[in-house]
C-alpha cells in the first residue's frame, strides 16, 4: 500500500497534492547527547529488525478518512507518502569530537546490548565542529567548536557543511533538527528580529546579543532548502525574521522544545479539569534531571529559557476570559532540579489544586518517572518525518500541526494569534494535516 501511496495521486482518485519520498532523506542533528544518540540508535535497530519504534506516531497512529462505508482507519504511510526508515541518513554537529556510537555508550540511556548491534553505522557519524558560543550555554566546554569571525562566518560556515553532507550522502532532502543544550534567554527584540533584513544586518554586525548560534543554524538550514525544527525552548523559530526567511525560501519551519514528559501530561491532564468545569488554585511543577541538558538548566539563564516555555502551557487551556469563575487567579510554578545520579532518568512531580462543588478544595498528584531521551527520540523522529512532507506537499512557513510533539507551539504573537496547547485539539489539528495531504477532507472541527 505505501508504494501505491507514494504516487503522485491518492488512491481515491484525487489529484495530485503531495510529491513522492523519492531517494535518501538526511537528518542533520544539531547536537549528538542523549536525545540524538537514542533516536539515531533506535532508527538504525528499527530498521535492521531489532526494535521497535514505540511511541512514534508516524509508526503506529491510525487516522480515519472519510465517512460512512467509505470509512477506513489507516496509518500514516497508507495515506501520505512517508519517507521509510531505510532512506534515512544520519549526521551531525557538536561540541565534543566523540562519534554517535562512544556518545551513545556516555550518554547511558540504552543497554550496551542495544547499541553494538549496529555500532558499525553509528561510528560513521561523526560530529561536525559545532556553531557554538560559550555564553549561551556556560556548562559546557567542547573543543570541537568552528572559529568564526562573526556571526555571518558562522552562517556562511554551516551553509557549506550541509551543503558537504548533502553531496557526500547523495542526499535528495535534508532535514535539520535542534537537539542541542537549552540556550540562554533571549527576549525578542523586533528591532533587530522584526525583518529578515535587520537580523542579517545584526549577523554581519557580529551582535552577539542579539543574535543566539541557534538562529544562524536556522538561516542555514533554510536558505540551504532545509527545513528546520527547533527542539529546545530557544528564541530562534519564533522571531518574525525567520519566518520572513520562511516564506522566502518557501521552507517550512516547527518549534519550540519537544513535548516529552510533564509538559506532555500537563497538556492532557488540563483539558480534564477545563472539559469537566473544575477550578484551579495552583498547579506546582518540578522535576529532577541528572543528563546535560539538567547540566545545562542548572545555570539560571539557561532555565529562564526552559521556564518560560512550561509555563506557558496552562493559560491557553484553562482560560480566565473564558470561565472567570473557575481560573481568573491560580498560582503556576514550574522548577527543575539538576540531580546527577538519575542521569537521563528524569522524575516529575504536579502537585494540582482545584476546586470543586461549592468551592470545596480538592487535590491531584502525579508523580511521573520517565525516560526523557526515550520520549524524545519518537518525537524526533515524527517531527522529522513530518516536516519534509510539508515541504514536499508545498507547505511552508510556520507548521502549526505539528504543536502537538511541541510545548510552546508556534504562533503570530504580533497579530495576537494565540497557540493552541490543549493535547486532543493539537491531535485533532494533526489529523487534518494528514489527511489533506493525503487528498482527503480536512473534516474535524477544533472546538
Amino acid at each position: 500500500m505505501t508504494d501505491e501511496v507514494n504516487s503522485l495521486y491518492t488512491r481515491h482518485g484525487n489529484k495530485p497534492c503531495t510529491k513522492p519520498a523519492e531517494g535518501k532523506l538526511g537528518i542533520l542533528i544539531v547536537g549528538n547527547g542523549a536525545v540524538a544518540t537514542t533516536f539515531m540508535t533506535g532508527v538504525l535497530m528499527t530498521r535492521k529488525g531489532l526494535a521497535k519504534p514505540i511511541g512514534s506516531m508516524t509508526q503506529y497512529d491510525k487516522i480515519r478518512v472519510g465517512h460512512g462505508s467509505d470509512k477506513k482507519y489507516l496509518k500514516y504511510a497508507d495515506i501520505v507518502p512517508l519517507a521509510q526508515l531505510s532512506d534515512i541518513v544520519f549526521g551531525c554537529w557538536d561540541v565534543y569530537p566523540q562519534n554517535a556510537y562512544q556518545s551513545a555508550i556516555y550518554a547511558e540511556v540504552l543497554k550496551r546490548e542495544d547499541i553494538e548491534p549496529v555500532r558499525d553505522e553509528l561510528e560513521k557519524i561523526i560530529p561536525m565542529k559545532a556553531a557554538f558560543d560559550h555564553n549561551y550555554v556556560k556548562r559546557l566546554s567542547g573543543d570541537n567548536v568552528k572559529d568564526c569571525r562573526d556571526r555571518w562566518d558562522m552562517v556562511e560556515q554551516l551553509r557549506a557543511d550541509i551543503k558537504a553532507f548533502k553531496q557526500k550522502n547523495e542526499c535528495n532532502r535534508v532535514v535539520v533538527l535542534w537537539a542541542a543544550s537549552t540556550e540562554i534567554y533571549v527576549p525578542i527584540d523586533l528591532q533587530t528580529h522584526g525583518t529578515l533584513s535587520a537580523l542579517e544586518d545584526a549577523m554581519k554586525r557580529d551582535d552577539r546579543e542579539h543574535v543566539a548560534p541557534s538562529m544562524c543554524y536556522a538561516y542555514a538550514a533554510l536558505t540551504e532548502g532545509c527545513p528546520f525544527i527547533m527542539g529546545a525552548p530557544n528564541t530562534t523559530v519564533d522571531i518574525p525574521a525567520i519566518w520572513e526567511l520562511a516564506e522566502k525560501m518557501q521552507m517550512p519551519i516547527a518549534g519550540k522544545d519537544f513535548k516529552t514528559g510533564q509538559t506532555l501530561v500537563k497538556s492532557g491532564f488540563a483539558p480534564i479539569i477545563s472539559t469537566r468545569c473544575l477550578g484551579l488554585d495552583g498547579w506546582f511543577s518540578t522535576n529532577i534531571l541528572g543528563n546535560r541538558d539538567g547540566l545545562v538548566l542548572d545555570e539560571p539563564e539557561n532555565f529562564r529559557t526552559k521556564e518560560v516555555s512550561k509555563l506557558s502551557t496552562l493559560e491557553t487551556i484553562l482560560k480566565a476570559e473564558d470561565q472567570p469563575d473557575l481560573y481568573n487567579d491560580y498560582f503556576h510554578k514550574v522548577r527543575i532540579n539538576y540531580y546527577p545520579p538519575r542521569n537521563d532518568n528524569k522524575e516529575s512531580w504536579d502537585n494540582i489544586d482545584i476546586r470543586g462543588w461549592m468551592g470545596y478544595p480538592m487535590q491531584v498528584k502525579i508523580n511521573f518517572l520517565c525516560r526523557d531521551s526515550i520520549l524524545a527520540a519518537p518525537v524526533c523522529l515524527d517531527l522529522c518525518l513530518l516536516i519534509d512532507l510539508a515541504q514536499r506537499a508545498g507547505r511552508w512557513g510556520t507548521q502549526r500541526f505539528l504543536s502537538f510533539f511541541l510545548k510552546s507551539p508556534m504562533h503570530d504573537y504580533t497579530k495576537g494569534e494565540k497557540p493552541v496547547n490543549h493535547l486532543y485539539q493539537q491531535h485533532t489539528m494533526l489529523k487534518n494535516a494528514i489527511r489533506e495531504m493525503g487528498g482527503y477532507e480536512a473534516d474535524e472541527e477544533i472546538d
